[in-house]
């Protein structure tokens, strides 16, 4: 009797093994709890045909014209909305220092590619500095750059790091300096746009700087750059340029949607209201009304 229960039992398991190992490319089998392998993620994170996608099969059936590639890759933001996990501008109830909210991971989406041309598109739209000048911008500025720029571009900004001194250094081709001129007058586009991608050698620095810190090195070099002109950029005053507020003078510029008709990164849509003086917003404006008629 056990040797027959023996026998049924190998049976039974060859006939298991046998109609497991089937070849049949039609059929990719059972999957226990699939969703851990196949994830329903916020955003899209496949570039290719994504087999668990009906919608996109059905989609170019019905003739809209488009791939799944298409279909798959990331769009821009509804106009008006702000994308889950990203920064928007601030609204509050009373006056705020700090017009932009920006979630801790410091996500902030980045609407220009690696190329010459986007860069050059950068240069030209990002103008303003979301956040205001202020003393802790400024030291937190410092201390990043410290740490990612001076061992290079110089601790004073005059491309002379450490890393390109004359005893030592390992790179025989000295980065630019930018309290030149050149630099000086460069909108804050070409400095985000440079730490996002890098620019020649340089390698880009978007994975260790977030998005606030990145504009608070700015705010530094811009700091190194009016010392060097002998002309103020801190907290009370900015007589270097008009892309960037003092904390305790006037109301942060707030964030803006690319999709807005405004495309300056970190500016609202009445950004020009910013660059006025105080009390001389209004009569400029109706002033200049004037000179158009």
């Amino acid at each position: 009797m056990k040797f027959k229960q023996n026998i049924f039992i190998l049976v039974f398991a060859m006939a298991i093994f046998a109609t497991s190992c089937m070849r049949d490319s039609s059929k990719p089998g059972r999957e226990y709890m699939p969703d851990m392998g196949h994830s329903i993620a916020y955003e899209a994170n496949v570039y290719d045909n994504y087999y668990y996608n009906t919608w996109d099969k059905a989609s170019e059936e019905e003739g809209s014209g488009k791939s799944s590639f298409e279909l798959s890759v990331p769009r821009l933001p509804v106009k008006g909305t702000i994308a889950r996990g990203y920064a928007g501008g601030a609204h509050p109830a009373r006056p705020s220092a700090a017009g932009v909210t920006v979630p801790p991971n410091g996500n902030v989406p980045y609407y220009y590619g690696d190329t010459e041309p986007e860069r050059a598109r950068a240069i030209a739209e990002i103008i303003n500095n979301p956040y205001p000048i202020t003393e802790k911008a400024l030291a937190d500025g410092e201390h990043l750059y410290q740490i990612y720029c001076g061992i290079c571009h110089g601790k004073k900004a005059d491309g002379n790091g450490y890393l390109v001194r004359d005893d030592g250094g390992k790179y025989p081709s000295q980065p630019p300096s930018f309290i030149n001129k050149d630099f000086t007058a460069s909108s804050n586009g070409r400095f985000y746009h440079a730490i996002m991608y890098g620019k020649n050698v340089m390698g880009g620095y978007a994975d260790k700087l977030s998005y606030e810190e990145r504009w608070n090195v700015i705010h530094y070099i811009r700091s190194l750059q009016a010392k060097n002109a002998k002309l103020k950029y801190n907290h009370l005053r900015n007589t270097l340029n008009d892309s960037a507020v003092p904390g305790g003078s006037k109301p942060a510029v707030a964030m803006a949607s690319p999709n807005e008709q405004s495309t300056h990164e970190g500016t609202m849509e009445h950004q020009e209201e910013g660059n006025h003086d105080h009390g001389d917003a209004t009569h400029q404006e109706e002033s200049d009304h004037g000179h158009e008629h």
